[in-house]
């Protein structure tokens, strides 16, 4: 009794030993005469039908594992499909004083609370069940591989886990006897290990009944539920792995881990689960149940990356890092790992969490699909491990630092190479990905075709909204054109930021225009003019490499000084040359803004364009050849980069443009000495603007050396002064020029002596160019050079003289046009006459001019309105003249001058119906009004060539645009007419102006009409006041509360806007009917009535506010299509009725008296 009670007062320190099993196995049915003990009735009762994590795992003290009295063969054979785990008996349960003074307060509901909380926390998944649940399943797989674990548990109870793999399961046994039961092949333990193993032994019969083959195991995952097979680097003196399974079905995540002390052994089985798992996961058909799909794809649609063609996804477990800084106040959860689904849009990876376990069937809520994206063009690594299934993916934005994805799935290369597909197919010029590739040997042979779509431009616009999607930007604020006509095209123009709240193109957004245009060998020209660069002039990322130009594009290395640590415009510029082997010519015109402290170069650093291209240039990495620097001020260092490189003959430059780059005299030369050595090749020089004064014999002397020159502009500079000519004939005898710009520089009377020799050998037939626009020369001077270019056919060359003083020997000038000495065209603007009679006559011998069919005599400045005889010869010009195509009359509209006709031009252009030649004319700034409105529609009502006129900014209301607009109703030649956009502003700014002067002034004290049609007038605005027409749409109930006078004005401007679209639709319509005949298309039906005839020309501005007030109908009504028609300008039963809600009478009357003011100017 003693000793009963001191084993008793120690079992307070250590939990109770279990039965001992006898030392015979021999099972209970051997012996017919052993009694056995009855189990009591109310055992079964307490059995519970959930299974408990206890039962499951490790034995419970003190249960016996032997079946029932009575239970036969076949019926424990039978109860293999319905087995549940027994709980604890309730004698075993703890009665009495609760272990806790505090557990004793608690309220029943609360234990009610922990209890079921408990039951959501310590259920085990479906997918990692106790082998009960599917004995079958389990028993009848292949046997694969198997082997014992480190022994756990405490001291006195150790026992030795089994670990068994079959070709469906991995099932983990407490013990290697109760593995060998339900797997004949696996030995039992030795009976004397067995007695080592358990030293303390129970007297109960060790014959395994189905009971014991409940309890035998700790666990079993299926292996098509396996998502990744992985070490744990955890620090303990073990090799542990983890195997991460999933039910897609019940949407369970969980972890199994594995400790084995020998590190060969852990990899063999690392090995084996993984082929095990593979070849299961295989055979699986339904690899993802429907709910992950759909969860899935709403995530992606919630991204706006969401393609069925280019959509992946994988289940795959995000590793917690284990090299990560800890902070107090990082949450606990993101330590740890969790299982989630990676999928692969069209331009970004997503990590999307798993939806909620859930019995319902109710759609997942957005809350639940928040994860993470990262752009694929951000990657910068993919590192896939050979020894499990662990992958790490870098992704890295610019000027941040790197963002890792640590990964671990049992389809690690399938992600990877899905990934490198959408990473290929975004970029598919790249001949090189631009990450890391860190992956067994054995899966660069894997690697999948890249899809071939059909797309223009080599998939540039695929490429730029990738790396748009990726960092972030709005691609509808990128614009840019690409021209497949003009010389080396195609050429990529970038245009202007289309975004109103800013100027110029971020970091974020040029970096993404650069590197699409990377690799891309469609373009042969690139174009970055007007486009502000400075904003990455001098910005570094120092975060990372990835992107620095190390090779060409054939993979030569780039042997360059310090190219790592060159800021991001450096390496763009470098990358766009040597990764693309057809680009030829670049264009950075005003892109950078950098101002001289003083006269000559600026000083310090350069303008880093320099930098990136000519010593690519001097060792060959690439073919660029035409480079253009005009308007950016270059620095010293600047200009020894470029002079290293033109002294190199292999370099074969074909054009230097340096204009407007502040150059002074000795800077200039320096240039001019070092392309004399590209003479064989050099075809284009551009130093205009330029502070350097221009020596003729300096000049001469290495023009001389240029043999192959067909450009040269020398625009707005200085020469010496002396009576030399800038070029000597012999000197431009050796060039084949096609374009030659000496504007606004001095030309004497020597150097256009030369010229008129040089134009009149056959040497100069090439020049198609000619600018001599302000070079203080005579009309005298104009006859030498119209002699000398004339030819027997027409000479095709366009000669530009604007801005010369034409009326000195204005006589020889005008025999000259009369002869038809003239080129194919010519442009003469800004020409002031100080006496009309001479315009008049270069009028009358355009006339009976018959060899140029392009004029250009807009901005001209005569000392008064033209005249009645200046206007009959400019009609008898347009009527008679049957050469001309091309027609510039535009006018101007400066603060401090005004050139223009004046309002006559009107009878003028009625000479039109008579020609026959005529394509394009433009009369813009002209101030033709309304007059001039009725003019230009009776002329295209009868013209049948005009193709083009261009007529804005001449003060059109919105009557006389709808006068336009109605007269194609019966042309259908004209192909374009504009929208007149700016005369829309000044109508509604005149009918604005006009309501703040009621407003303002008091007007009513003027002389008012009479009172009849002062109420009628009054009764028609009200009426077409919005929300006035109550008779048409009356409602029950109180009456409205009247808008204010400057409300409803104020409405009827903004409805004159609205009619103002209404007829740019027609018009739209219009041009489409006639492009589609010009290019033998059928045109669509278009029905046009009389309503669209043009209307009468008696309408005041007092029927203009009456037609765009009109309208106060619902929106639905707002939209008229062609062929419809009109509303009639008279009012319909709301004209019947006074309007109501009238508070200031003289407000209403005023700005009708000003409508008619307005109509009678």
């Amino acid at each position: 009794m003693s000793d009963r009670r001191r084993r008793k007062s120690l079992s307070i320190f250590r939990p109770p030993l279990a039965p001992l099993t006898p030392i015979n196995d021999e099972p209970p049915e051997s012996s017919p005469g052993t009694l056995k003990k009855r189990r009591p009735t109310s055992f079964a009762q307490g059995l519970s039908p959930t299974p408990s994590p206890a039962s499951s795992g490790m034995d419970s003290p003190g249960l016996s594992s032997s079946p029932g009295v009575g239970t036969s063969e076949s019926q424990s054979k039978g109860a293999w499909g319905k087995l549940i785990p027994r709980t604890r008996p309730r004698s075993l349960h703890k009665t009495g004083r609760p272990s806790s003074f505090f557990g004793s307060l608690r309220s029943l509901s609360s234990l009610h609370d922990e209890d079921e909380a408990l039951t959501k926390t310590a259920s085990s998944p479906s997918s990692l069940n106790s082998v009960s649940s599917a004995i079958p399943d389990v028993a009848a797989g292949l046997l694969v591989h198997h082997g014992p674990l480190p022994e756990v548990g405490p001291m006195f109870r150790r026992r030795c886990p089994y670990l068994v793999l079959t070709d469906t399961h991995l099932i983990k046994f407490k013990s290697q006897d109760r593995a060998a039961e339900m797997f004949p092949s696996i030995p039992s333990t030795p009976t004397q290990q067995r007695r080592i193993n358990n030293p303390r032994h129970s007297r109960l019969s060790s014959t395994s009944s189905l009971p014991d083959l409940q309890n035998s195991a700790d666990c079993h995952v299926a292996l098509v539920h396996v998502v990744a097979v992985y070490k744990l680097d955890d620090g303990e003196p073990y090799f542990t792995f983890e195997i991460a399974h999933l039910n897609d079905t019940t949407i369970h995540p969980s972890t199994l881990t594995i400790q084995i002390h020998d590190p060969g052994e852990s990899d063999t089985w690392i090995t084996a689960i993984r082929s095990a798992a593979s070849k299961a996961r295989v055979m699986s058909s339904t690899p993802f149940s429907q709910r992950l799909v759909e969860h899935t794809a709403r995530a992606l649609e919630q991204e706006h990356d969401y393609d069925p063609n280019h959509f992946r996804m994988f289940k795959v477990v995000q590793r917690a890092n284990k090299l990560a800084k800890r902070s107090s106040s990082e949450d606990l959860s993101k330590l740890t790992s969790k299982l989630c689904i990676l999928a692969i849009g069209m331009y970004k990876v997503h990590v999307v969490p798993l939806p909620k376990a859930s019995k319902t069937t109710s759609s997942t809520s957005l809350s639940e699909m928040n994860g993470m994206s990262y752009g694929i063009v951000t990657l910068t690594s993919i590192n896939v491990q050979a020894f499990d299934d662990t992958f790490q993916l870098w992704f890295r934005q610019p000027f941040q630092t790197s963002s890792a994805l640590h990964l671990a799935a049992l389809c690690v290369n399938e992600v990877a190479i899905w990934l490198r597909q959408a990473a290929e197919y975004l970029r598919p010029e790249w001949t090189e990905p631009p990450f890391a590739w860190i992956v067994p040997e054995t899966l660069n042979d894997e690697l999948l075709p890249i899809p071939v779509e059909e797309e223009e431009n080599r998939a540039f616009d695929r490429t730029l909204t990738a790396y748009c999607a990726a960092y972030g930007i709005d691609t509808s604020h990128i614009r840019y054109a690409i021209d497949y006509e003009g010389e080396d095209a195609p050429a990529f123009w970038l245009m202007p930021l289309a975004n109103p709240w800013r100027k110029k193109y971020n970091s974020i957004e040029l970096l993404a225009i650069f590197r699409a245009l990377r690799y891309n060998e469609t373009f042969r020209t690139i174009s970055f003019s007007q486009t502000s660069l400075d904003v990455i002039h001098g910005l570094c990322d120092p975060h990372g490499w990835e992107h620095t130009p190390w090779s060409t594009r054939s993979g030569e290395p780039v042997d360059l000084e310090d190219q790592q640590n060159a800021s991001v415009l450096i390496q763009e510029i470098r990358a766009l040359a040597i990764k693309s082997r057809r680009l030829r010519r670049v264009d950075f015109s005003d892109c950078l803004d950098r101002k001289p402290l003083t006269a000559g170069p600026v000083s310090g650093a350069g303008c880093g364009i320099c930098e990136a291209l000519f010593p690519l240039c001097a060792k060959q990495y690439t073919n660029l050849d035409w480079i253009v620097l005009n308007g950016i001020q270059l620095a010293n260092v600047d200009i020894d980069y470029l002079y290293a490189a033109a002294i190199d003959r292999s370099c074969h430059f074909r054009a230097i443009a340096v204009g407007y780059c502040g150059l002074a005299d000795r800077s200039l030369q320096i240039i001019l000495s070092a392309l004399a050595h590209q003479g064989e090749t050099l075809e284009y020089i551009d130093f205009s603007g330029n502070l350097a004064r221009l020596e003729p014999l300096v000049l001469g002397e290495h023009f001389d050396e240029l043999s192959c020159l067909r450009q040269v502009d020398l625009s707005n500079t200085y020469r010496t002064s002396g009576r030399e000519p800038l070029f000597e004939l012999r000197t431009l005898m050796r060039w084949k020029l096609e374009t030659l710009d000496l504007a606004r520089s001095s030309v004497n009377a020597e150097t256009v002596t030369a010229l008129a020799k040089y134009l009149g050998h056959s040497q100069s037939d090439t020049l198609r160019n000619l600018c001599l626009d302000d070079c203080g020369l005579t009309g005298g001077n104009v006859d030498d050079l119209l002699k000398g270019m004339s030819r027997p056919g027409r000479r095709r060359l366009h000669l530009s003289i604007s801005g010369n003083y034409l009326e000195q020997e204005h006589d020889r000038f005008i025999k000259a046009i009369q002869s038809s000495l003239t080129p194919l065209e010519m442009t003469m603007q800004m020409l002031e006459y100080r006496d009309e009679e001479n315009f008049q006559e270069l009028v009358l011998a355009f006339a009976h001019n018959r060899s140029t069919t392009y004029l250009d005599v807009s901005k001209v400045s005569l000392p008064f309105e033209a005249s009645a005889g200046t206007l009959q010869a400019l009609e008898h010009m347009l009527r008679d003249n049957r050469t001309l195509e091309y027609l510039d009359l535009a006018g101007e509209e400066a603060h401090l001058e005004v050139a223009n006709f004046g309002s006559g031009l009107n009878r003028a252009l009625t000479g039109l119906k008579r020609n026959k030649s005529l394509k394009v004319l433009h009369v813009e700034h002209q101030k033709l009004g309304m007059p001039g409105a009725n003019a230009l529609a009776s002329v295209l009502e009868e013209n049948s060539t005009l193709r083009e006129l261009h007529c804005a900014f001449n003060g059109f209301n919105l009557q006389a645009f709808t006068v336009i607009v109605s007269s194609l109703a019966k042309n259908t030649t004209l192909l374009h007419l504009p929208y007149m956009e700016g005369d829309r502003a000044t109508a509604i700014s005149k009918v604005n102006k006009e309501i703040v002067d009621a407003r303002d002034t008091g007007i009513r004290s003027l002389t008012a009409p009479t009172k009849t049609t002062m109420s009628t007038m009054r009764r028609s605005i009200g009426a077409a006041m919005p929300g006035r027409r109550q008779s048409l749409y009356r409602h029950s109930g109180p009456p409205a509360k009247p808008k204010k006078p400057e409300m409803e004005l104020k409405g009827v401007a903004q409805s004159i806007g609205e009619k103002w679209d209404r007829e740019a639709m027609i018009l739209q319509g219009y041009l489409q009917r006639n492009y589609e005949l010009a290019n033998g298309l059928p045109p669509e039906e278009t029905v046009v009535t009389a309503e669209n005839e043009r209307p009468a020309t008696n309408w005041s501005a007092t029927t203009t506010l009456r037609l765009g007030s009109n309208d106060a109908t619902p929106v639905g009504e707002h939209s008229r299509q062609l062929g419809h028609e009109m509303q009639s300008t008279s009012m319909t039963t709301g004209d019947k009725e006074e309007s109501p809600g009238l508070e200031d009478d003289g407000v209403l009357e005023g700005a009708l008296m000003m409508s008619q003011k307005l109509s009678l100017e």
